[in-house]
């Protein structure tokens, strides 16, 4: 992270983030980076569920707007689609305005380790990526999945690495044991916890911070149009 995003303090914009992001998000606003006052959550794992996305994510923008002037959005490119129209989360955001904008990543994955990094970590293997979110919600996330569905899907990959920066797997493993080998045994794959860090995350909201910063001098240095006399 550059020097300038590095002393960057978040504490005016909201944020709106899914919920599989939540212990990252908080732990960011716990160590001074976000107001926590002003973080917003929809619930997890909703791209199974795209209207239910849609109603939530408009729900939480519309609170982060009432919270600030500027609002980032945590949300992955592809995480909402309209199946009728093909429309992504950006389509979608479009609609509420110059004042929202979403932090430039592909998912949940991809906001606490980039392609380049998920590569040196995979060191060659088929891996199914997981964050600490994904294992706190895995019942309701997955609860429409039948044990067909998960046997195409997982079974593909060689194994499953789990990015945690907040320690949240470990904590697993003394207090519910049962539950990784449960997950574990469902995906027919062997489960494993990456340690990383947050500084991408951090980085993205800072960025994404910033184009709305952009966004808003851009704006207050276009011309007004001229009142006609009458």
């Amino acid at each position: 992270m550059s020097e300038a995003l590095s002393h960057m303090s978040l504490h005016t914009y909201a944020v709106v983030a899914c919920g599989t992001l939540s212990r990252e998000i908080r732990h960011l606003a716990d160590t001074g980076l976000l107001d926590g006052e002003r973080v917003f959550f929809t619930a997890p794992g909703l791209h199974e569920w795209p209207k239910q996305l849609a109603k939530q994510l408009a729900r939480q923008i519309h609170r982060a707007q009432e919270a600030a002037g500027q609002i980032i959005v945590a949300y992955g490119e592809k995480c909402y689609m309209d199946l009728d129209t093909a429309a992504d989360t950006d389509v979608f955001l479009r609609a509420f305005g110059e004042n929202v904008a979403r932090v430039r990543a592909k998912n949940c994955v991809d906001m606490l380790a980039d392609a380049e990094e998920r590569a040196r970590i995979a060191e060659g293997a088929k891996v199914y990526w997981l964050t600490p979110g994904w294992l706190e919600h895995w019942d309701y996330i997955f609860k429409d999945w039948d044990a067909a569905k998960a046997n195409e899907t997982f079974p593909a990959n060689d194994k499953a690495i789990v990015l945690d920066a907040v320690g949240y797997f470990d904590e697993m493993t003394e207090t519910e044991p049962e539950k990784i080998l449960q997950i574990s045994d469902w995906m027919k794959l062997d489960l494993e916890r990456h340690a990383t860090s947050l500084e991408r995350l951090k980085q993205l909201l800072c960025e994404c911070a910033q184009r709305l910063e952009h966004r808003c001098d851009a704006m207050l240095a276009s011309p007004k149009p001229q009142r006609g006399r009458p």
